[in-house]
C-alpha cells in the first residue's frame, strides 16, 4: 500500500475510486455487506438509499473518517486505507458533512482553514486566510464578513461555510451529503452552477440527497444502496424519480402524501396569535390554527419563520397576544408553553431537538418528567413509554437501551417527534420535520402528521420543501422579510405561486 504523501495530487489531477467487497462493522453489528462499485473521474454520482442504507458510512471510509473492516479501497488504482481525513484530503478527497463540523466560537475564516492554517514565519497569517476565505465564500454565493463568529450564523449560512471550506481545499473528489437541506432556491441554484463548474474542471462529485428532483437534475449516474448493500447503478437519464424511490425502499412507493381530511371550520381555534412581533425577525404576525388542521409556513431562509415560533415559545424576546383554546397565555419558556398545550420540534435535530449522547428513554421523556417522577424517577415506566413509542412511531432500533446517536436520521426524527408529543399538546409546531430523512421515512412522517391531525391536534409545519407543504397542508401561510404576507388554501396551490409570494413577485389584486 503506497504512502499517501507519494500519491498527493496536483490541483488538476483526476481521481478514480474502486470499492471492492467493502465490509464495515461496529462491534458485532455489520452495516456494510461486501459493497462493490467504482467512481470514474469528472462525473457526478447520485448516491441514493434510505437512512441506514450505509451511504454515509461508505463515504466516511472513502474520506478517512472510518476504517475498513474488510474488503479494499483503491484510489487511482492504488490500494489505500486512510488513517485520517487528512490522508484522504492529501489525495484530494473531501467530505462535506450533513451534520455541521464547525467550531462555533471560531470565525468563519478560522473554520475554513482549521487544520490547514496559513502562516507567515512562525505566526498565523490571518490576513491571507481572511482574504482567501472571502474568495471561497464568494464562490458559494455567501456575502458575509469572514471574521464573523460561526455561532452568529443561521443554519443555511453554516451549510454554505461547510461547502466553502471544501472548495478552499481544492477537492478532486467532493462528497456532498444533503448539501441543499437548508438552502433557499436561489442558494441552491448557485450551488448547482458551482457543481457544474467543478465537473467541467474534472472534479468527481458524489451527491447524496433525498431530493430526487435535484438528483435527476444534477447527476450523470445514480448508485443505489439498501440495507448496507449495493443494489444497482444506472445512468440518471434511464431512471425516473419514481423508480429511484422504489429502488431505495425495495418496494413500490405510491401515495407519498396521505389524503387531506376536511377541517371543521366552525370550531374554535386551537391557537390564535395576534400582532406578534419578534424584534429583528418577525413583525406584527397574526394567524390561527384549528383542531385537526395542518397549517404550513413557507418562506425563504431568513424570512423569520423559525424565529417567529421561537418567540412564541419564549426562546426570543417577543410581544403580542397568544390564546390557546380560548385562554390568553403568557409563554416565558418551552416548559411553560408545554403546560399550556404548545410544543415545538426544532429544525436543528441534533443541536436542539435531541440529546444524541443520551439514551432513547431519557430523550423521550425529557419534556414530561413529572409524569414519570412520583416522586422519584421510575425507569420502568419510562421504558414502557419508550416501547410504546417505538411501536406507535415506527422507530427502528434493535436495542431500547441504545443512545440516540445510534439511530439513523429518519429514526432520530421520529424519536424527536415522539418526544415533543409526550406532554400531550393541543398544538404542535414541526420545524423542517423531514429535513435530511429518506423518502420512506418522509412518507412515515407525513402519515404520522395526518394521524395527529385526525386525533384533534392542531399541527403547524414549517418547511422549505414547497411540495411538502402543498401535499400535506390545508392552508399555507407565507412569510417574507419578517412579515406574514398571505395565507393560501392549499387545494389549488402551486410551487410557482408560493415562490412568487415568498419573493414579493406575486401580482397585486388591489
Amino acid at each position: 500500500m503506497s504512502p499517501v504523501s507519494a500519491q498527493a495530487l496536483s490541483p488538476k489531477a483526476a481521481v478514480s475510486v474502486e470499492f471492492d467487497k467493502v465490509l464495515k462493522s461496529f462491534g458485532p453489528v455489520e452495516v456494510l455487506h461486501g459493497v462493490s462499485f467504482s467512481l470514474e473521474p469528472g462525473r457526478i454520482y447520485g448516491l441514493l438509499g434510505e437512512n441506514g442504507a450505509g451511504k454515509s458510512t461508505l463515504m466516511k471510509i472513502l474520506a478517512g473518517y472510518e476504517s475498513l473492516t474488510g474488503g479494499s479501497l483503491r484510489v487511482n488504482g492504488e490500494l489505500h486505507e486512510f488513517a485520517s481525513s487528512r490522508d484522504a484530503e492529501a489525495l484530494g478527497i473531501v467530505l462535506i458533512h450533513q451534520e455541521f463540523n464547525l467550531a462555533e466560537d471560531l470565525s468563519v475564516a478560522q473554520n475554513i482553514f482549521l487544520g490547514h492554517e496559513k502562516k507567515k514565519g512562525w505566526l498565523l497569517d490571518d490576513a491571507a486566510m481572511e482574504r482567501d476565505a472571502a474568495a471561497a465564500l464568494a464562490q458559494v454565493g455567501l456575502n458575509i464578513d469572514p471574521t464573523t463568529k460561526v455561532r452568529r450564523l443561521i443554519v443555511a449560512e453554516k451549510q454554505l461555510v461547510e461547502i466553502a471550506k471544501a472548495v478552499s481545499r481544492h477537492a478532486r473528489l467532493l462528497i456532498m451529503d444533503e448539501p441543499t437541506a437548508t438552502l433557499t432556491p436561489g442558494e441552491t441554484e448557485r450551488l448547482f452552477k458551482l457543481i457544474a463548474q467543478l465537473r467541467a474542471d474534472g472534479v468527481t462529485i458524489v451527491y447524496i440527497s433525498h431530493k430526487l428532483d435535484e438528483v435527476e437534475r444534477v447527476t450523470d449516474e445514480v448508485v443505489v444502496m439498501r440495507d448496507g448493500r449495493f443494489v444497482t447503478r444506472a445512468l440518471t437519464s434511464d431512471v425516473t424519480r419514481h423508480q429511484m424511490a422504489n429502488l431505495m425502499v425495495g418496494r413500490e412507493l405510491a401515495d407519498l402524501y396521505p389524503p387531506r381530511d376536511v377541517v371543521v371550520t366552525d370550531t374554535a381555534p386551537a391557537m390564535q396569535v395576534r400582532n406578534f412581533t419578534v424584534p429583528g425577525w418577525a413583525d406584527n404576525a397574526s394567524f390561527e390554527v384549528r383542531p385537526g388542521e395542518i397549517l404550513g409556513f413557507a418562506g425563504l431562509v431568513g424570512a423569520g419563520r423559525t424565529e417567529l415560533f421561537e418567540g412564541l415559545l419564549g426562546l426570543r424576546p417577543a410581544s403580542g397576544t397568544v390564546e390557546i383554546q380560548g385562554r390568553a397565555v403568557t409563554l416565558r419558556n418551552p416548559r411553560e408553553a408545554a403546560r399550556h398545550g404548545l410544543t415545538y420540534l426544532s429544525e436543528d435535530r441534533k443541536g436542539k431537538g435531541l440529546h444524541v449522547h443520551l439514551g432513547l428513554r431519557q430523550n423521550l421523556t425529557l419534556m414530561a418528567l413529572e409524569r414519570y417522577a412520583k416522586p422519584w424517577l421510575q425507569p420502568d415506566a419510562e421504558r414502557a413509554a419508550l416501547a410504546e413509542a417505538v411501536k406507535d412511531y415506527g422507530i427502528r432500533t434493535g436495542d431500547l437501551d441504545a443512545r440516540a446517536s445510534s439511530l439513523s436520521g429518519g429514526n432520530q426524527q421520529k424519536l424527536a417527534l415522539a418526544k415533543v408529543l409526550q406532554p400531550q399538546p393541543k398544538v404542535v409546531v414541526l420545524d423542517e420535520p423531514t429535513r435530511g430523512v429518506d423518502v420512506g421515512a418522509k412518507r412515515d412522517i407525513y402519515f404520522l402528521i395526518q394521524r395527529l391531525a385526525r386525533q384533534g391536534l392542531a399541527v403547524i409545519v414549517v418547511s422549505s420543501e414547497l411540495m411538502e407543504l402543498i401535499g400535506l397542508c390545508h392552508r399555507v401561510a407565507v412569510m417574507r422579510a419578517g412579515r406574514l404576507v398571505t395565507t393560501l388554501d392549499a387545494d389549488h396551490l402551486t410551487e410557482e405561486e408560493l415562490i412568487a409570494h415568498a419573493t414579493g413577485t406575486a401580482p397585486s389584486h388591489a
